[in-house]
């Protein structure tokens, strides 16, 4: 349950990503299923925070440490939260965080990583730099023209004004996430006389940046499907989405795959009933209802597709 980037950044590097089912309660990593699936070949594990609530970091950290894995997180959701009082970077060996536009920091594109190991930080800096060993600035400080490309990097750097801008808002941080946390605890409240919809579980541990706020809709009670609810929700002006579609069953993964069958059933289920309802921090009480008065409202209203 992801978007395609996560898969794509290892196809990229010449690995197969290995799919991993996900909690029904959650949509997150199911660590039981990475011990299933890890094999001779595995290298890393990349585990997703999605719509904001970390996975479980103790269990996979153990998974890792015991089977010579490196941790990689993708924290895009969840910049600002935390799993048992740690910041999710301070779990694992890698963490990539997102600034496109949707996200709660933006710099218009791009992204971080973030490390604590030197080797890898290093590695990095060469990645995104042309496998250049240095930058003009260290060049300059050791008052040097010289250079040395060491292997194949990109041209990954972001800008110092797309930089300026996203330090701008990184003192907001905490703010925006404590009114996410608010927003969703309204919708939450609000919802729970709602038989046929279901937000997605918060575990105990978890202190969750609420980037998206997942319900999961059942048509069986509501007597509308999850896509007629949608599109009544857009139809009023309330922009509801669906992340994601399982990224195994886009196509070039269908082509890419073809020979590794992958079975993860919880999250194809989970994928035909989740809806996502708008989450921003200056949502407003009257915004809130208005989403889940239509969400009542709609119920009933025409047949299931």
């Amino acid at each position: 349950m992801t978007f395609v980037a996560t898969a794509n950044a290892a196809v990229f590097c010449g690995a197969t990503p290995m799919f991993v089912d996900v909690n029904p309660d959650t949509l997150l990593m199911e660590p039981q299923d990475v011990l299933r699936k890890i094999s001779a070949r595995t290298k890393a594990i990349f585990a997703v925070d999605y719509a904001g609530q970390p996975c479980d970091y103790v269990e996979l950290r153990q998974i890792a440490s015991s089977n010579g894995l490196t941790l990689v997180a993708d924290a895009s959701h969840s910049l600002g939260a935390k799993w048992f009082g740690r910041h999710v970077a301070q779990w694992v060996d890698l963490a990539c965080y997102s600034f496109h536009p949707v996200k709660p920091i933006t710099t218009c594109e791009g992204g971080m990583v973030v490390t604590n190991n030197e080797r890898l930080a290093s590695a990095l800096r060469r990645f995104r730099n042309h496998g250049i060993t240095s930058d003009h600035h260290q060049r300059r400080a050791s008052d040097t023209c010289h250079y040395d490309m060491q292997e194949l990097g990109f041209n990954y750097r972001l800008s110092e004004i797309h930089c300026a801008l996203g330090l701008s808002q990184l003192k907001k941080l905490g703010n925006w996430c404590r009114q996410r946390n608010h927003i969703a605890q309204s919708y939450r409240d609000r919802l729970q006389s709602m038989p046929h919809l279901k937000p997605l579980a918060v575990v105990e541990g978890a202190e969750h940046s609420f980037h998206l706020f997942v319900i999961r809709w059942d048509a069986s009670q509501s007597g509308i499907s999850r896509d007629d609810a949608i599109a009544c929700l857009r139809q009023r002006a309330i922009e509801a989405n669906i992340h994601y579609r399982p990224v195994y069953q886009h196509s070039f993964y269908r082509r890419h795959l073809a020979k590794h069958p992958i079975q993860c059933p919880v999250a194809e289920a989970a994928y035909e009933e989740i809806i996502s309802l708008p989450i921003f921090p200056t949502m407003t009480v009257d915004q809130v209802n208005f989403v889940v008065e239509t969400l009542g409202s709609i119920r009933n209203q025409t047949r299931m597709a």
